[in-house]
C-alpha cells in the first residue's frame, strides 16, 4: 500500500467528509453480525468515526483501525479519547501486509477501501489469513460508474472522467462495487453473501454539504494535484468542474445517488 497513490489524498475536505460517517449509514450490512466482545480489526479506518461505533458495538471486545496515514490515526486516536473509548487503538499499517499473526480477528472490515488498491485479491487474501476459521470479512465499495447526478451537468460528467483517469492512473478500480464478488471468489471465499446500498443527496442541506465538499476536492486535494500534474486538465478545467458542483448543488431540483457495492464473507 506504501508504493500506491491515493487518489483523493487527506486533504480537510477529504477527511472532513470521512470524519461524519457512521456505522449506521456505512456499514449497516455488517451491524447484524456483530456482538458484544468480538475482536475487530477496521482496515482504512480514516478519522475513526465508523470505527468508534463498532467500538461500541462489540465491547468489552478490543477493536483496531488501521490506516496508512499516520496524520489521520492521530486524528482517530483523539477521537476515540473524546468518545472515552477504552476498547479501540489505531495504528499505521499496510493491508497487504497486516502485523498480526493467524486468525487474530473474529470481524475484519475495510470500507471503501478496495477501491483504492493495485491489488484488491492479494488485500482480501491478508484480511483473511487474519480472520479466524468462521469469522467476518466485511468489505464495502462505490462504483463510480453507477453514481447518477440530476441535473445532467456537463461539469459532473468532466468530473467523473477526471476521476476516472485519475484511479486508473493510480491502477486502481474506481468501479470496485460491481466486482466485489469477483475478487471475493478469488481471494479464495466460498460462503458469502452480497448486498448493496446507497447514498442520496437530494435535500437542500445535503447537496450544500456535498457538493461544497466536492468543489473544495477539485481545486484542492490530491484531486487537484494529480489532475494538473498528468495534464489531464488545466487550472481553468478544475474551476469549471468546481462551479458545476456548486451549481448543481444550489439546484432545488438536485440528486446524486452513490451505490456500494458489499459483502459479508467467511474465513
Amino acid at each position: 500500500m506504501a508504493s500506491e497513490q491515493y487518489s483523493h489524498g487527506h486533504h480537510a475536505s477529504v477527511v472532513g467528509a470521512h470524519a461524519v460517517r457512521t456505522a449506521a449509514d456505512s456499514a449497516a450490512y455488517l451491524l447484524p453480525y456483530l456482538e458484544p466482545g468480538m475482536a475487530l480489526l477496521d482496515v482504512g479506518c480514516g478519522p475513526g468515526s465508523i470505527t468508534a461505533d463498532l467500538a461500541n458495538l462489540v465491547d468489552p471486545g478490543p477493536v483496531t483501525g488501521l490506516d496508512q496515514s499516520e496524520d489521520v490515526v492521530a486524528q482517530a486516536r483523539k477521537l476515540a479519547a473524546a468518545r472515552g473509548l477504552d476498547n479501540a487503538e489505531f495504528a499505521a499499517g499496510n493491508v497487504y501486509d497486516l502485523d498480526f499473526p493467524d486468525a487474530a480477528f473474529d470481524v475484519v472490515h475495510a470500507h471503501q477501501v478496495l477501491q483504492h488498491l493495485a491489488d484488491p485479491v492479494a488485500a482480501l487474501r491478508e484480511m483473511r489469513r487474519v480472520t479466524r476459521p468462521g469469522g467476518i470479512v466485511a468489505v464495502r465499495d462505490a462504483d463510480f460508474h453507477g453514481m447518477s447526478w440530476y441535473p445532467e451537468l456537463p461539469e459532473l460528467s468532466e468530473w467523473m472522467d477526471t476521476y476516472q483517469r485519475i484511479a486508473r492512473g493510480n491502477a486502481a478500480q474506481p468501479n470496485a462495487g460491481r466486482r466485489l464478488v469477483s475478487w471475493i471468489l478469488e481471494a479464495g471465499f466460498t460462503e458469502f453473501v452480497p448486498s448493496a446500498s446507497n447514498w442520496l443527496y437530494a435535500t437542500p442541506e445535503r447537496r450544500a454539504w456535498f457538493g461544497d465538499g466536492w468543489a473544495q476536492r477539485v481545486l484542492h486535494s490530491a484531486f487537484a494535484a494529480q489532475a494538473l500534474d498528468r495534464e489531464l486538465t488545466d487550472q481553468a478545467g478544475l474551476a469549471r468542474m468546481a462551479g458545476g458542483w456548486r451549481r448543481w448543488s444550489q439546484s432545488p431540483d438536485g440528486w446524486f445517488l452513490i451505490p456500494s457495492g458489499e459483502i459479508i464473507a467467511w474465513a
